[in-house]
């Protein structure tokens, strides 16, 4: 008897193959813009980060082609979809950090040590300069969240954290993702970074948790800004 490994695709996989399927049997010709990401997250019931990472998919496969202030639009080829999977996406990292970093943030705020605030500080520093290189890896900015996660004081958040960061950089769909926003100009933003030092220098949780909600959506909207104003 042969018996086969169970299993379980990502989502966006299972969407891509999807949306992949529309333009393989001609219901979204070459050429023709792709539907926006609203309509197709209410149409196939999932969230609008999960359509993201399918357009990902899409992309890297060279199934469509995103025109900086156009839109999406079925490229006049017809590759196959390359479904294997590429790890989590950016935009699930992303959500997931929002909730945990904003968090660990406000308890940040009330053990963080005089030394810790000084770090965050020169790893600001560090991060002007990284940004200055052509080839900017972001490890100041993995730096910088290590310190709050570690200020925080419990050892599973700063685990967690951590591990979303190592997550991201192991991740084919993330990195190629980041890869090319960073060609287009989209980098971690200091100011923001900056905003939630002050924050935390103030000892105040809550000023602390809205500076690094903020930074998170500030992030996640220059990322969506990739694929156009419309979706």
């Amino acid at each position: 008897m042969e018996l086969q490994a169970v299993k379980t695709d990502r989502l966006y996989i299972k969407v891509a193959e999807q949306l992949s399927k529309l333009v393989h049997d001609g219901t979204i010709k070459p050429g023709e813009r792709f539907p926006a990401e609203r309509d197709l997250a209410e149409k196939l019931g999932v969230s609008r980060p999960t359509i993201r990472e399918a357009m990902i998919a899409l992309e890297l496969s060279g199934i469509i082609e995103i025109r900086t202030g156009s839109g999406i639009y079925v490229t006049k080829k017809k590759p196959t979809l390359d479904s294997a999977d590429k790890g989590v996406g950016p935009f699930e990292i992303l959500e997931i950090r929002y909730i945990l970093e904003s968090e660990a943030c406000a308890l940040a705020a009330t053990r963080i040590t005089d030394e810790q605030i000084a770090q965050l500080k020169e790893v600001l520093r560090e991060m002007e300069e990284e940004e200055k290189q052509e080839d900017a890896s972001e490890k100041a900015d993995w730096k910088f969240h290590t310190i709050i996660a570690e200020a925080a004081q419990n050892s599973a958040i700063y685990s967690v954290v951590n591990w979303l960061w190592e997550l991201r950089n192991q991740s084919a769909l993330s990195t190629a993702f980041l890869e090319r926003i960073r060609k287009e100009g989209i980098h971690p933003s200091i100011n923001d970074h900056r905003r939630i030092v002050e924050a935390l220098e103030k000892r105040n949780p809550e000023k602390a948790r809205m500076a690094m909600k903020v930074h998170i959506e500030n992030a996640t909207a220059a990322a969506a800004a990739h694929f156009g104003k419309e979706i």
